[in-house]
């Protein structure tokens, strides 16, 4: 058995960081079949989705940030003013982004992470399954990964 010796660094490398992506995205995709077959098509590009909604006067009342790969919409941020919330705002705004996914984009499912204090019976409401539950992160709080069919 040969003994290496390496030097281990810790600072941030964006040439390394695109470096890592990008050799770690040819072994992922030598190792997947379903990867491979994602290669070359539109589904295998991060589209970006944004919806907002704007109140009488022009200010931002809420929005939807996220994207649209590989079939699946994913919800990064969701956010409603406190003085539109419970006017149906953010069911109105998770809509929009859920039909421009599957109608324009093809998408079948969403996906999404949210904490215990934030909004996971919202999601539930709006036909939303937990299928992840990551209790202590951050330490005290439970994050919560949520799924849809879009179908």
């Amino acid at each position: 058995m040969v003994s290496r010796m390496f030097r281990i660094e810790t600072e941030v490398d964006k040439e390394r960081r695109d470096l890592l992506r990008a050799r770690l995205r040819e072994a992922n995709t030598a190792a997947s079949p379903v990867l491979r077959t994602l290669r070359g098509t539109p589904a295998e590009r991060e589209v970006p989705l944004h919806v907002w909604a704007l109140d009488d006067s022009g200010g931002l009342a809420g929005g939807l940030v996220g994207h649209t790969w590989a079939g699946w919409l994913h919800v990064v941020y969701l956010w409603v003013d406190g003085r539109h919330r419970g006017t149906g705002l953010g069911g109105r705004l998770l809509a929009t982004a859920e039909r421009i996914a599957r109608d324009e984009r093809g998408c079948g499912a969403a996906r999404l992470e949210t904490w215990d204090f934030q909004a996971p019976e919202f999601y539930k409401k709006q036909g939303y399954e937990v299928v992840c539950v990551i209790p202590d992160y951050p330490p005290g709080v439970t994050e919560y990964t949520l799924t849809k069919n879009l179908g």
